[in-house]
């Protein structure tokens, strides 16, 4: 008896240990978090940079555009004043042609009186030749009716020689000035030629800067847009770095609640396992002074409580209360003691979606892992059932307790693995007192298609 005693303090002890020891999956899960927190602040860091950086160019650019434009602008000025010139220079042209067509017309009737001179000289010419270029004075003196007529014919011969001469003279001068004429209007004219060639080329060359000053502004707005896009999906990118590190934040809050939670739960599940303990020890040992004392007594004491039960197996009997399993190292520990009473599989022309561990007396009925309780209620068929959900290295389990004859945990409670939730019982649809236990790989549906053997994963 001692040395169960002994042995049973031991299994006790190894549960209690396995309780108290926090599952390396949370301290992961909280590392993990932690980890993605400090990524996030840094990449966080990194676009806030990038949109400074973003915005220096964004500046530059605007800078440059700015310059440009006011060169644009000054460009512009200086084409409209080229302009001005050029029509001037067109309004002088005009006006020099004008000049020419009215010359022309002067040329045109210095011509005409050119030629009328040419014909009285070419006549004056034929008369010489007849003469042979004398006068006759005889004639002149002879042919006269009077001296007065031969002074006046003296003075006729004179007068036409000299005005022969004149006209020479003048058809010499008239020559000579339509000549110069002609060599003013077209030097004024090429000039004017010339002088709006230069304008020309001048606003040409204007206008070719202001349209490389035109396509540099479109090239500084496109990369300006391009940069200012880039910004706006970076800014974009720092409110979801923000919002979450801000998740990360409440995440990590709601971890370390949790497992402050499960540590509460792993204490408690401690202390329950260990007064379990003292009380099993208390028991084994009024069961041991009780079976010594009745070896001393009579053998007709002996004969007369083999005939009526004596108050201590009474209260033996009464106080029947079997030990928690020894919560194993595995993923999952068996819910309660007892045995097996029905597998998972086809029974009754059904599917039997858990397995069936049937004890008598009090039977306390575990956590199977740490979890959180997700429904906690009494159900028709299940009866007193709490469903508990689990996150194991990223998988969700779902494991369901049964036909409890009470509840000890309630929804959205954290419990830890090998904690006391409940007592095995016979409620809803059952036939004699036992742990109705399911496992599920994932959550738990109607169909039961998640659920898996729970004897492949918890100790036998």
């Amino acid at each position: 008896m001692k040395k169960n005693i002994i042995a049973m303090n031991a299994s006790i002890m190894i549960g209690l240990g396995s309780i108290l020891v926090a599952p390396s999956a949370y301290a992961e899960s909280l590392s993990d978090l932690q980890q993605k927190k400090e990524s996030i602040q840094e990449k966080r860091s990194g676009v806030e940079s990038n949109i400074s950086d973003t915005e220096k160019k964004i500046d530059n650019l605007q800078d440059k555009q700015l310059t440009a434009e006011e060169q644009i602008a000054a460009i512009e000025a200086k084409i409209a004043e080229s302009t001005k010139k050029i029509d001037a220079k067109n309004a002088e042209i005009t006006q020099t042609k004008k000049e020419i067509e009215a010359l022309k017309e002067e040329i045109k009737v210095l011509k005409e009186r050119i030629a009328k001179r040419n014909e009285v000289l070419k006549e004056r010419a034929r008369s010489f030749q007849e003469t042979g270029g004398d006068v006759n004075y005889l004639e002149v003196l002879f042919g006269s009716s009077s001296f007065g007529d031969l002074i006046d014919r003296v003075g006729a011969v004179a007068t036409i020689a000299e005005a022969d001469r004149d006209i020479l003279k003048q058809h010499e001068l008239d020559k000579k000035d339509l000549e110069e004429k002609q060599t003013a209007v077209e030097k004024k004219l090429a000039s004017l030629e010339v002088a709006k060639a230069e304008l020309l080329e001048i606003q040409k060359q204007q206008k070719q800067q202001k349209q490389e000053k035109a396509a540099l502004v479109k090239k500084l707005k496109q990369q300006t847009k391009k940069h200012e896009d880039e910004k706006m999906g970076l800014e974009e990118e720092k409110a979801n770095l923000a919002a979450q590190e801000t998740a990360i934040k409440s995440a990590i809050n709601l971890e370390q609640n949790r497992l402050a939670e499960l540590e509460a739960a792993r204490k408690k599940a401690a202390a329950e396992a260990k007064k379990r303990a003292e009380q099993a020890a208390a028991q084994a040992a009024s069961q041991a002074a009780e079976s010594k004392k009745q070896s001393s007594s009579s053998g007709a004491s002996a004969k007369s409580n083999s005939s009526s039960p004596s108050p201590s197996s009474s209260s033996q009997s009464s106080s029947n209360v079997s030990q928690v399993p020894a919560v194993s190292s595995g993923t999952f520990t068996r819910p309660s003691a007892g045995y097996v009473s029905s597998t998972m599989g086809e029974r009754w022309n059904k599917q039997h979606a858990g397995i069936d561990i049937a004890a008598s007396g009090t039977v306390p009925v575990v956590a199977a892992a740490d979890g959180v309780v997700s429904r906690s209620y009494f159900s028709s068929t299940y009866g007193n059932v709490i469903f508990v959900t689990h996150s194991i290295s990223g998988q969700q389990w779902t494991t369901v307790y049964a036909h409890l004859s009470s509840r000890q945990a309630s929804t959205g409670s954290v419990v830890a693995k090998g904690q006391q939730i409940g007592i095995m019982g016979n409620t809803g649809h059952s036939y004699g007192q036992h742990l109705h236990f399911e496992l599920h790989k994932g959550a738990w549906n109607y169909s039961k298609s998640n659920a898996v053997n729970p004897l492949n994963y918890i100790p036998n």
